[in-house]
């Protein structure tokens, strides 16, 4: 699944989705320059979740051994209370966790990836060892649909659109590039963050006070992006960076490749 070309609009709706937990969001703008390193911080996160997918596992332990460390030795402080909190809090963790787990299958499946509720239940559990690898308790994080839409709807009080998540809104809409890119950012990128926004919860929406297209009208808009960009040659979208499914397959063989028509057996 992962393998997708879907799986970068899901980035983009996940980094919304992130966005609306004050605590978490705080942790991001207060320890990085979010928009000078945008594309080096997503950079970053594909290739973790890149190396956890389809690299081996003495890899995948030291990514996460690489996380764990550089999240305990950031904080940030609450500028109502004063309070300084570390970004490794297991609350904040999870929710940056499970928006990015929710974003991925929604997206997949809305977009036309076709995964049975027994599969979809089965990814969502199978994250639970990525979740071990930036330091929560695998059994401490939803298992199955049913208690990922339980933690959402728990968590739901906690959400608001402050200052950050505008920020991160009008990053992604408006992200910064080269005089000359400009009016590819405006043609290409601005359609992907639209869309990506769009593919969030009615709540989400309600939250950052833009108004989306009626669900139905988003999944349609899902499927035909879907269908269009599986219709690139996997091996030419392989080739964007970070390329894991290329050393995967270098090291396990070629008969190890995707295919996503697998799911059906």
């Amino acid at each position: 699944m992962h393998g997708d070309p879907m799986m970068w609009v899901a980035g983009i709706r996940a980094l919304y989705l992130q966005a609306l937990h004050p605590r978490a969001v705080r942790g991001v703008m207060q320890n990085s320059d979010f928009r000078k390193d945008a594309w080096g911080r997503l950079m970053r996160t594909a290739n973790f979740v890149g190396t956890t997918t389809y690299g081996t596992t003495e890899a995948a332990e030291r990514a996460g051994a690489r996380v764990r460390k550089i999240h305990r030795m950031l904080s940030a402080t609450d500028p109502d209370t004063g309070e300084r909190y570390g970004v490794d809090e297991p609350e904040l963790l999870l929710w940056v966790h499970c928006a990015e787990i929710d974003s991925y299958l929604s997206v997949a499946r809305r977009s036309g990836f076709c995964l049975t509720d027994a599969q979809a239940d089965r990814y969502i559990g199978e994250h639970r060892t990525s979740a071990r690898l930036v330091g929560l308790d695998p059994d401490a994080v939803p298992a199955n649909q049913a208690e990922m839409a339980a933690y959402f709807e728990k968590v739901r009080p906690d959400l608001a659109a402050g200052p950050e998540a505008r920020a991160v809104d009008d990053f992604l809409l408006r992200p910064p590039t080269h005089p000359l890119l400009v009016p590819a950012r405006e043609v290409l990128w601005r359609r992907v963050a639209h869309l990506a926004y769009a593919a969030l919860p009615p709540y989400a929406h309600e939250l950052y006070g833009r108004p989306a297209a009626k669900p139905a009208t988003v999944t349609r808009q899902l499927r035909v992006t879907g269908t269009l960009l599986r219709g690139v040659p996997a091996r030419v979208r392989w080739q964007l960076p970070p390329k894991h499914i290329l050393r995967a397959m270098a090291r396990l063989g070629p008969g190890s490749r995707p295919r996503p028509y697998k799911l059906g057996r």
